[in-house]
């Protein structure tokens, strides 16, 4: 009997799974399907939570749907309240494998998290599976990614590359391998079941909410996402995306993907196949344009996760680095979502704090958790900020106006207003929220140098008649 252990990262689906195919087909006799949970009790350097109850809640009804379809192939989904580099070397050693089959990340902490792994003796595979289209067809080295996206975007266009054919799901999965009891408990598989089984908050399905995590509608497990897909295309919205994205509330102003894609519920590549199927019946137009335009967005951020890796993480970014640097909030090295993981993987690489890694502006913790609760002052900040915090979920276009107002007129610290959305959000997906605090704070790859939204001309714009406000009581 051989096994190979299968981790689940961010690609909570069995549809479109090249990396469990490779698992599959690996020649093992047996499968062991695990997902790693992270501690409940994690937190950042800046004082909250790193995963919140609207994310956590969110993901445990993604991991539900998960565990059921696996059972039903006869292979229960194991969750672990472990890290993996605690709870995979037990697993293996205690089933006879060797090797562990997951989804290659392109995002330094995901890196670290394989490296060490492979620092306790697992051959790790990784597949890139989490980007519609693969590095490996771009037409350039990872190296010489453009520089900018709208060069990005037509080279590809005119190299005319599309994804692949999302794969089907697997109609059986290899039998599990016994695993002993004390195993079990000790990579707390009690307490991981129990944690995804855990009903979701009342703020998930609250009425004012644009994506209620809460209803079956929204619900995080893949065949939700699948759902909605599926009737995204049949009410035809996609004709009418382009004009309604930058809509404040509801359901229907945008497609609403990025909360099952940020799971891997979803994969990229079945909205793409969907939605060339709905142009061949239905036409093509500004709008079904525009959500590839999105996807490709998308892919952009993870390039420039391979291109760049850490350098995404610093304070600079990718900016040249400052005449002259403070001292580092609170003490730590705020880089990477857990700082233990983050300094490990630089003894590894032999590398040392640079003094480039500070931060550039006058940070104030009391300034930045006004805005964190929604209390700056600032009508239209403030009901997004409350909306956050209430629904777990903001449309784009406050996204964009909330990080502005943080960077430039609190002149908070970019990297603990992205370190709050990754705590929040539903749909917090590692390589776009940094990547889109980079780009709003001017230190990644936006040719403007930055981009800063007058809250009151986003107001006049886009809530005109103060009905947000009035929602969120800031009016």
């Amino acid at each position: 009997m051989s096994t190979v252990l299968f981790w689940f990262r961010n690609d909570l689906r069995l549809h479109d799974q090249p990396a469990l195919r490779a698992a599959l087909t690996c020649g093992a006799t047996h499968l062991l399907p695990v997902v790693c949970l992270p501690a409940p009790d994690e937190s950042t350097p800046w004082g909250f939570a790193r995963v919140g109850p609207h994310r956590r809640a969110f993901t445990a009804a993604a991991l539900r749907g998960l565990q059921q379809q696996t059972t039903a192939l006869g292979n229960p989904l194991l969750i672990c309240q472990a890290s993996p580099a605690a709870a995979l070397p037990q697993l293996a050693q205690a089933v006879d494998a060797t090797t562990v089959v997951c989804e290659d990340i392109a995002a330094p902490y995901e890196q670290a998290e394989v490296a060490a792994l492979r620092a306790a003796g697992l051959q790790v595979r990784t597949v890139w599976h989490g980007s519609l289209l693969p590095p490996a067809r771009m037409p350039w080295p990872v190296d010489q990614l453009p520089g900018v996206f709208t060069s990005f975007r037509q080279k590809v266009e005119r190299a005319c590359i599309t994804p692949a054919v999302p794969l089907p799901a697997p109609a059986r999965l290899l039998a599990p391998p016994d695993v002993p009891a004390p195993v079990l408990q000790a990579v707390g598989a009690e307490q991981g079941a129990a944690s995804v089984q855990q009903a979701a908050s009342p703020q998930g399905s609250d009425a004012r909410s644009s994506f209620p995590y809460g209803t079956p509608g929204c619900d995080g497990s893949e065949a939700a996402a699948l759902g909605h897909l599926a009737q995204y295309l049949a009410r035809k919205l996609p004709h009418s995306y382009k004009g309604t994205r930058n809509g404040l509330t509801g359901l229907d102003y945008s497609s609403k993907f990025s909360p099952w894609l940020a799971t891997g519920a979803l994969s990229p590549r079945q909205i793409y196949a969907d939605l060339k199927t709905f142009e061949r019946d239905h036409g093509a137009n500004d709008g079904t344009y525009w959500l590839w335009f999105e996807l490709l967005w998308r892919d952009y951020f993870r390039l420039l996760h391979l291109q760049y890796g850490a350098a995404l993480y610093r304070a600079r970014g990718l900016s040249s680095p400052p005449a002259s640097s403070t001292t580092e909030p609170f003490g730590l090295s705020l880089s990477k979502p857990c700082a233990a993981l983050r300094q490990a993987q630089r003894e590894r690489a032999g590398e040392c704090a640079e003094a480039s890694d500070q931060p550039l502006t006058s940070h104030d913790p009391s300034r930045f958790d006004r805005w964190c609760r929604g209390d700056t002052g600032q009508p239209l900040v403030d009901a997004a900020m409350r909306e956050l915090v209430a629904t777990g979920y903001l449309s784009n276009r406050l996204r964009q106006v909330v990080a502005s107002y943080l960077i430039y007129d609190l002149r908070g610290d970019w990297r603990a207003g992205a370190a709050w959305f990754e705590s929040q959000l539903v749909d917090y997906d590692v390589c776009s929220n940094q990547a889109n605090w980079l780009y709003i704070a001017g230190r990644g790859t936006d040719p403007r140098g930055g981009r800063r939204f007058n809250p009151i001309k986003q107001a006049q714009d886009h809530d005109a008649d103060g009905s947000y406000r009035r929602m969120w009581g800031t009016a």
